[in-house]
């Protein structure tokens, strides 16, 4: 297909990093910057939508409040979502989206929702998506972001976002007060999380939302290709982009995500090349994650935290992926020298008993996209190290499940049910990809085998991504549970004298499609 005028010639593209990229749309590209009149009132567009449009987009990030044509009363806050400072104990982060740049925004927050005397200001970050002639409008988004600290251990705090002619406070919105609550000071009792990839907005999407809150989870993982904005997902300026998709996404999100810290990384379909050389702009815009030793402004879906006795690490795999190499070694090595030491300190930490990884690419499946030689030869290694206990990842759309995987082999059989030792037998590998997106599926002649429908046959024929971008045919013999369909995982965390993962596995339905524990010293 023959690329737009606006877009880079695609002998050229083959051999530019997204940076490069980035720099040489930049000098072809005029900004203009529109403003939103009293127009936009009456055509509805201060519910919580901006205006869509096709294409690719590029940003910039200042406006003030004065590009708002509107009184801020007309101006309704949508998409909150949550999520944790660097201590889940004491720390949070309240974020949302607004359809016009507003005048002092805040948050209200107190231990009783009618009493939300504490007000803590908040920033509003700007997200400009050019318009590109013959192809889109440009369109600008706003989001609001506080940062909440000092908040009491295992304690449930109500708030509600306002601006200037905006209080949640007032009879008018106390119907938008929400609650969320803090991690307990000290390991004890139970915890539920719960994780999935390649969500995307839909039915299916949705419901998926709506199922996982049922479990009541402490937290939920996101292991990337969050909205798909970008359907095309190869990070580069020529994609295909929406950024008006987010709207929808955040929207759609907002009845769990309120209440439940949504921690995300960062998937392929996440590069969204024209914000920024890395492809990050965007996220750091709609999204404040927790500081935790790497830089969040150069890697955003790379931290970490600690919630009861599990140690929890977000990766970004677009640093190592040899599949999709748009940011392949965008951070020179750091990510995975801070990973070495990270993982190192949350081994030795007294209070962790599990520690618990999630990326996006894929370390073992045999769907669509396989598994990843670059997130095998980069991690792998520092995960055995360093005994980590679960890995979960998305990029293919389904369900699979590995036995315990040790030195690329099987080191011990994990049946539907059963039970296992990292430090005896290796590590579990979750593909969780069945966020909502439209479902992949498994190679010819392997068969799904899932609670309640287990098949037992010969290992799967699949592949790998070598460095080249080749592909290297293998056998997969660690291809334990394999299922088509949408999903999500639950893991209970249980701690004391018998610290344990109970994992499980769910349809959307709610039908448990696979269940096994982790335990140490089983």
């Amino acid at each position: 297909m023959e690329i737009p005028h606006f877009g880079i010639p695609p002998e050229l593209a083959r051999r530019m990093s997204m940076a490069e990229q980035h720099a040489y749309l930049r000098t072809r590209l005029s900004r203009r910057r529109t403003l939103v009149t009293a127009g936009a009132v009456a055509s509805g567009l201060l519910t919580g939508c901006s205006g869509s449009g096709p294409g690719g987009a590029t940003a910039t990030r200042s406006p003030s409040a004065s590009t708002s044509q509107a009184p801020g009363s007309f101006i309704t806050p949508f998409g909150r979502h949550l999520a944790f400072g660097a201590d889940p104990r004491t720390q949070m982060r309240i974020s949302w989206q607004v359809p016009l740049a507003v005048r002092k925004p805040y948050v209200r927050v107190g231990t009783r929702p009618g009493d939300l005397g504490g007000k803590v200001e908040a920033e509003l970050r700007a997200l400009h998506t050019p318009e590109l002639k013959g192809a889109r409008a440009a369109i600008e988004q706003f989001y609001v972001h506080a940062a909440l600290d000092g908040l009491r251990p295992d304690t449930t705090y109500y708030y509600g976002v306002g601006h200037e002619g905006f209080d949640p406070a007032s009879p008018e919105h106390r119907s938008t007060v929400a609650s969320f609550r803090t991690a307990p000071a000290r390991p004890s009792g139970r915890f539920v999380f719960t994780a999935f990839g390649d969500q995307g907005v839909g039915a299916e999407a949705a419901l998926n939302d709506r199922m996982l809150l049922r479990r009541k989870p402490a937290f939920h993982l996101h292991a990337g290709d969050i909205c798909y904005a970008d359907p095309t997902g190869k990070g580069k300026e020529s994609d295909v982009f929406d950024a008006t998709q987010w709207d929808r996404f955040l929207k759609q999100t907002e009845p769990v995500a309120r209440s439940v810290p949504w921690m995300v990384t960062t998937g392929n379909h996440d590069m969204e090349a024209w914000y920024s050389p890395d492809g990050y702009g965007g996220q750091l815009a709609r999204f404040s994650l927790p500081d935790s030793g790497f830089d969040p402004r150069t890697a955003p879906g790379v931290y970490s935290f600690t919630y009861g006795n599990v140690g929890v690490v977000a990766l970004d795999a677009n640093d190592v992926s040899y599949e999709i190499p748009a940011n392949f070694g965008y951070t020179q090595g750091r990510q995975t020298r801070w990973l070495d030491r990270r993982l190192g300190e949350l081994r030795a930490s007294r209070d962790v008993d599990f520690i618990v990884v999630f990326f996006h690419h894929c370390a073992y499946s045999t769907s669509t996209h396989a598994s990843d030689g670059g997130v095998r030869a980069a991690w792998l290694p520092l995960f055995a190290r360093h005994e980590v206990d679960l890995v979960i990842n998305g990029h293919n759309h389904v369900y699979e499940r590995t036995d315990a995987v040790r030195d690329g082999e099987v080191g011990r059989p994990v049946p539907i049910g059963g039970t296992t030792d990292p430090r005896r037998d290796g590590i579990v590998y979750v593909t969780a990809g069945g966020g909502g997106k439209e479902l992949y599926g498994f190679p010819d002649g392997a068969r799904e085998s899932y609670e309640g429908d287990v098949t037992d046959g010969e290992a799967v024929e699949s592949f790998r991504w070598t460095r080249s971008r080749g592909t290297k045919a293998e056998s997969a013999p660690w291809s334990r549970v394999r299922y088509r369909g949408f999903s999500f995982l639950s893991v209970e965390a249980l701690s004391g004298a018998a610290p344990r993962l109970e994992v499980s596995a769910l349809a959307s339905s709610g039908e448990r499609i696979d269940h096994f524990e982790v335990r140490r010293g089983a």
